[in-house]
């Protein structure tokens, strides 16, 4: 039996590849809904305290696009990601693309190409592990993405939907 991932694991697959990792002690099935249903994400997906998600709208399906937007309430300042979903397997994968709209917050992360994320999801033990694996266009975006401290704002996202999944049980 593997050990639950009680924090985010971040490591570099590759020099493109980002993989974070993380369990939650909640059924695949709440993970998965977490994930995928807009009013939800809204209430976890926030990183660091001050931000909230202005925008979550999202077709989870093959083809279907996304767009997510986050505001700072101190500064004003707004930031977002949209993309395409290319593959959904309900409650265990799902791969879309990203692409990183500065908005006037900047950052090295913009790039014509979009990073592609994949998303896996298994339970096991009564703690669902989320994979989630960030393949950038270059070196240059992903070592911009890890600089821009997104992992730690992962992880401060992941205790909020620890709350809302303990909620949701």
């Amino acid at each position: 039996m593997n050990m639950p991932i009680t924090s985010a694991q971040a490591d570099l697959p590759s020099d493109r590849e980002v993989r974070v990792q993380r369990s939650f002690k909640a059924p695949r099935n709440l993970v998965y809904e977490a994930y995928t249903k807009p009013q939800l994400m809204k209430r976890w997906l926030l990183g660091p305290p001050g931000w909230t998600m202005t925008v979550c709208e999202m077709d989870v399906r093959p083809g279907g696009e996304y767009r997510w937007r986050w505001r700072s309430e101190a500064e004003g300042q707004e930031f977002g990601f949209f993309g395409e979903f290319r593959e959904v397997e309900p409650l265990s994968r799902m791969v879309h693309t990203q692409h990183y709209d500065p908005g006037d917050v900047g950052g090295p992360m913009a790039s014509d190409e979009p990073a592609i994320i994949t998303v896996e999801l298994v339970e096991q033990d009564g703690f669902t592990t989320v994979t989630t694996t960030m393949l950038f266009p270059s070196k240059e975006a992903r070592d911009g993405a890890v600089a821009s401290g997104m992992t730690d704002g992962m992880e401060l996202s992941y205790q909020l939907l620890d709350q809302q999944l303990a909620e949701s049980a």
